[in-house]
Formats: structure tokens, sequence, C-alpha cells
């Protein structure tokens, strides 16, 4: 069988591109060197954004029913000195932290409420949906070689049994921040060496109250227990690890836990654990020739914050229906380009912010001065919206070459009448289709998307309080055009779909 795109790397990013690209009619095999999911912890959820992704494509509602932080703690809560009672302990709820202080609280726009699934839980539901969309998931295939011409690319494999070779159009790397995709095609990768050795580990240990739940920076860095009890995430500023590879061992985790702490804690189980530092790189293009890159293969970070399951998710809905529309010969010009113009600046934004919170993380006088300070001015609404906003990427904007407010914004959830039933934006963009919004029972607004009725979603529906007469909402959420301007309609749905 031959394929349009072959992924490499069946993590969420690579699983959740292969379903845009399944939704789209797109032949996509996905290639992962793991014979299993890998059990490593990872993140626990994901939130903004993320979140209305994959709400948005029903993912949700393959995961199961899902925990509160409050299951995950046992009812237990941190400490009366932890960040989080410091810093969240008055006004409206708080909805995440910047470097450990909880202070964010308000964003701009609404968005899903946060998801508090585990990565392998999500890795299994968007697998299963691959496959139902009909995608080609091979566990235990290894890329080897890229060969890449005018009119397609040739992947080396080392399969189970025997080596072989895939002929497609395109190829995308989602193979993690060591991608084979990126070395052996040879992106650039510039960035910054870390500073820290991390680790995040589920464990056991001799006494369980040997320091308080919560996030809580100490004379050499930073300690965290929860949201469930087992879970510990130490931080030591004293450069990055040695040999990042290398299994992470019983003892190695117990003497960060003891310096941290200032215990003699003893860890007598390991569950999982993992070791990570502030490595934080980015790929000057997102694309060289046939081959692209998305998540943590186009950038990595630091974890602060669990932006990176989000911004991924981001890319893979990006790049879907730009590369689904190159595929079928409908993208017009320059439209798979569009693909880095719009992602690297949003995920230099998250590399940003990482940065900064790892400054605000060190122990000592100094940064304790500047986190004083930080958190009186986050207590202000503006600034308080604009971490928020930042975190969660709330206040992203595509340009789109469009003089309305909505326009490049993500379109809001908006609950909707069509034909006397009840449903939603989120519930329209179950198919990955663009949506015409007509909100205005506009004929002539209907007429000016009509040519690419084949290609857009047309629906005429009520809501209160309408933004705009009517709303073009690409395949990822994003306002391409908004208002009553039919001429500007036309032009946005050429521009963006194609002739």
């Amino acid at each position: 069988m031959s394929y349009d795109v072959v992924i490499v790397g069946a993590g969420p990013i690579g699983l959740f591109l292969a379903c845009e690209l399944r939704l789209q009619g797109v032949r996509a095999v996905v290639l992962e060197r793991r014979t299993e999911t890998d059990p490593t912890l990872k993140a626990g959820s994901v939130g903004g954004r993320g979140a209305d992704t994959l709400i948005r494509r029903g993912v949700v509602e393959l995961l199961g029913d899902l925990p509160s932080i409050a299951d995950m703690m046992g009812g237990r809560r941190p400490g009366a000195d932890s960040l989080q009672a410091k810093t969240a302990a008055a006004g409206p709820p708080v909805k995440g932290h910047f470097a450990g202080m909880w202070i964010l609280r308000g964003g701009t726009t609404p968005a899903g409420a946060p998801i508090i699934a585990g990565q392998q839980v999500i890795e299994a539901a968007l697998e299963k949906r691959a496959i139902e969309l009909g995608a080609d998931v091979r566990r235990g295939h290894a890329l080897t070689g890229i060969d890449q011409d005018d009119t397609g690319v040739t992947i080396a494999v080392e399969g189970p049994e025997e080596p072989y070779e895939l002929r497609a159009g395109w190829l995308v790397g989602c193979d993690g921040g060591r991608s084979a995709v990126r070395k052996l095609t040879g992106f650039a990768f510039p960035g910054d060496d870390g500073v820290i050795t991390g680790h995040q580990a589920l464990v056991e240990v001799d006494d369980p109250d040997f320091f308080p739940l919560g996030w809580h920076r100490t004379e050499h860095g930073l300690l965290v227990r929860g949201p469930m009890p087992q879970r510990v995430l130490a931080v030591e500023f004293d450069g990055p690890p040695v040999d990042r590879s290398a299994p992470v061992t019983r003892e190695e985790l117990q003497a960060s836990l003891r310096r941290l702490s200032g215990t003699g804690v003893t860890v007598t189980a390991v569950h999982s654990a993992t070791r990570f530092t502030d490595n934080t790189r980015q790929a000057e293009t997102y694309r060289t020739g046939r081959v692209l890159l998305a998540g943590d293969a186009a950038h990595v970070h630091p974890p602060f914050g669990g932006q990176g399951l989000a911004l991924g998710l981001g890319d893979a809905v990006n790049l879907g229906w730009k590369l689904a529309a190159q595929v079928s010969g409908q993208a017009p010009d320059g439209l798979l380009d569009t693909y880095t113009t719009e992602r690297r600046p949003a995920a230099a934004r998250v590399l940003h912010n990482t940065r900064a919170q790892v400054a605000l993380l060190a122990p000592g006088p100094r940064v304790d001065a500047l986190r004083d300070i930080f958190i009186a001015l986050a207590s202000t609404d503006e600034a308080n919206r604009l971490l928020t906003d930042l975190m969660a990427d709330l206040d992203l904007r595509y340009e789109v070459d469009v003089d309305h407010p909505l326009a490049g914004r993500y379109c809001p959830d908006l609950p909707l009448t069509v034909a006397g039933a009840v449903t939603s934006v989120a519930d329209l963009s179950r198919s990955g289709r663009p949506l015409l919004l007509d909100l205005d029972d506009r004929a002539d607004v209907r007429d000016a998307a009509g040519p690419w009725a084949d290609r857009i979603e047309i629906v005429t529906a009520r809501t209160e309080e309408p933004p705009a007469p009517a709303v073009l909402v690409r395949p990822d959420g994003y306002v391409a055009w908004a208002g009553e301007d039919t001429d500007g309609l036309r032009r946005a749905c050429a521009r963006w779909f194609g002739a």
C-alpha cells in the first residue's frame, strides 16, 4: 500500500496528526520504534487551547471518567507554607501557576476545563481513534534513513523482522526532542544548554510525611510533592545532567530528595522516573522540502507550566488540514509555509516564558525579592490576564489580513441553534472541516462562499449576542474572516482553501 504521509513517532502529537489527516482522507502511516507505549511519567493533564483542541475533536469523550485534582491528592492539601498556599489564598479560583506562584486567574477568553489525564491515557485514546479512522500504526518500526526529492520522500525503516523502504509524498517528524527526523534531515536547532538537573518520579518512601505536599523552593532548588502523594518533582540548580540517557536509579533520586528536603528520607521503591534539564531549543524552520517537524521535534523547553503537550497539539491541528490540502492539490500557494510562520512564534513564546520561570525558581535571596515583586504585580487585573493568556495560549492571534477584532483569534465555543436543534461550535468542529457560521441569515454571505461548498461547511445558525454577522472558522479553530464584507469573505476562502 502507498501512503501520502509518513509520520514518525506515535506519541500524542503523531497520533493526533494521523487523526487529523485521516479526517481529510489522507493515507497516513505512523512509525514508532517502541513496541509499547512509553510508561515513563510524563504530562498529567492538558489545559488551555490544548484542552479545547481535544474537546472539539471529541477525543476527551474517549478518555473515560477522569479524576479531579482533589481525587488525585486523596483529600490531602498542600502545607500552609507551600507556594500554592502563599500565593493563591485569596481572590477568584486559581487556574494555574507561573514558576510555582499560583497566581493565574482570569484570561481574556475562556478555555475548556483542564483535562486531568496522563499522557499515556491520551495516547491510548488517540491511537484507537487513529486506527478507527484508517491510519496504519506500526510499532517496533524505527526510522533509519531519509532520501527526499522533488516528488516525495523515501524512508528507510528497520522493522521487527527485516529492513524495508516506504515511499510517500511527505514525512513529518513527531519523534520528540531527540528527533531522528530532524537530525537526519539536517534541520538547524539552535538554543541554550541547560543549567538545572530535574527529576520527576513516582516513588515510595519510608516516611510519607518527610516533606509537605505542594511546591517549595529550598536552599538548593525546588521540591514539589503532588498532586498525588507519590509524585515528586526535584530540581537542583547545579548544572545539566552528565548523561541524560542513563537509567534513573533509586540512589540518584534519594540523594536529590535528601539534599532538597534536608532530611534523611529513604526511597524504598521507584515506579516511574525521568530526568530532564532546561535545554531550550527551536528549529529555525519547521519545513525542509517535503519533511516537516511538529511537537518536541521542533522545539524543546523546560516542563514548567505543563505547556509542552498543548503546544504540540497546536502544531498538529495547524498542520493537519494544511498538509491535507497540499496532498489533495487544493492548497493555495504558500499555505503550507504558513505552518512555520504561525506556529514558530507560538512556540517561541513558550520557550521565552519557561526561561523566565527557571530564573524565578532559582534559590537565593535575590530571587526571593524578585518573586515578591512579581507576585505583587501579578495581583493587578491587567498583569494577571497577560500571564494567564500567555500560559494557556488564550491571546494567540494569527495574521489573517482581516479588519475585525475576532479575525485571527480562536473562535469561542458559541452555543448555536441550527434548524431548531441545539448544538455548538465545538460539536460542529468534529469533522475537521472549515465552518462558515451564518449568524444573521445572510443569503449574500452564503452565496459568496458557495463556490467552496465542497470544502466548507456552510451553517445558518442563531446565537445570543453573535460576535459578527458571519464567521469563517478554519479547521484548527481560528477565525479566518468575520463580518459582512462578502468580497473579503471570498478573498479569505481563496487564501485559505484554494481557488
